[in-house]
């Protein structure tokens, strides 16, 4: 359903699994937990990981227990569709305020979405991304300026020899205490007006995983904010495997060649 239906709700969640149903659980059971009940909102469980017949009877044992949950929807999304197109496949069925995109590896430990949609009550923020921890409470240093090439090869191959502009790509210059825009977001924990989202439609689907957040964000900061907001604050496990897996990696620079193709191949 399109625009402002009757039952509308507060919030809408999709939450993109790939085999990982342990995660997917402890990240809806948390956000249940926290999240108000005086804010309504439908969840959306899309499982990539369809197909393959290891998972079919793990699917069925792991997600059974959030049968309970009545607005937690599962969607079998057939086939593995990256993240991006997994996450457009609600774009149809959401009749929300705002729309969360959540991974499966965030734990809630407070009502973050209360707190988001409170601050987004303010018309010029399109987009909005919380502080971000590990488990210990340590900061995760998941926002950045526009990536370039010359950044993203300092990144995955000598990091340690350019810490200076590492920081400054990771916007270490700013107050992190305060909100402040960001030119691009993690996409692990992103809230967005669902207008927004469906004008935009969702995710360039050229990109099957990795640079797909950058480019949403990229859009949004075109025609409204993306903005940090340090009062809200969620867990994120992030384990990195592009940087350790030969196959992701090789998916990654495959989504930066067609980041840069699409933006621009800037160095500097």
């Amino acid at each position: 359903m399109n625009g402002w239906g009757k039952d509308m709700v507060d919030l809408s969640v999709a939450i993109v699994a790939y085999k990982d149903y342990g995660d997917v659980i402890h990240a809806v059971t948390s956000l249940e937990k926290y999240t108000s009940g005086d804010l309504t909102k439908q969840v959306y469980i899309i499982d990539n990981s369809s197909g393959e017949q290891a998972y079919d009877a793990l699917r069925e044992e792991k997600l059974s227990c959030i049968g309970s949950f009545a607005d937690v929807t599962y969607l079998d999304a057939g086939s593995n569709l990256g993240f991006g197109k997994g996450n457009n496949l609600v774009i149809p069925m959401l009749d929300s305020r705002f729309h969360a995109m959540v991974n499966p590896d965030i734990l809630f430990t407070e009502d973050v979405f209360s707190k988001i949609i409170c601050y987004m009550e303010d018309p010029e923020i399109g987009m909005c991304i919380p502080k971000l921890t590990d488990e210990t409470g340590k900061m995760h240093w998941a926002y950045r300026r526009e990536p370039t090439v010359s950044d993203m090869f300092i990144r995955f191959f000598c990091s340690g020899l350019f810490r200076k502009r590492v920081k400054y790509h990771a916007l270490q210059d700013q107050d992190f205490s305060q909100p402040f825009q960001v030119p691009f977001g993690q996409g692990s924990f992103l809230v967005i007006r669902t207008d927004l989202f469906r004008s935009l439609n969702g995710f360039d689907e050229r990109f099957f995983m990795y640079m797909e957040d950058a480019d949403l964000c990229r859009r949004v900061n075109q025609v409204s904010k993306l903005m940090y907001y340090p009062y809200a604050s969620v867990i994120h496990k992030w384990d990195r495997k592009s940087h350790r897996d030969l196959k992701m990696f090789r998916i990654h620079l495959g989504s930066m060649r067609a980041y840069f193709k699409k933006w621009g191949f800037r160095f500097r």
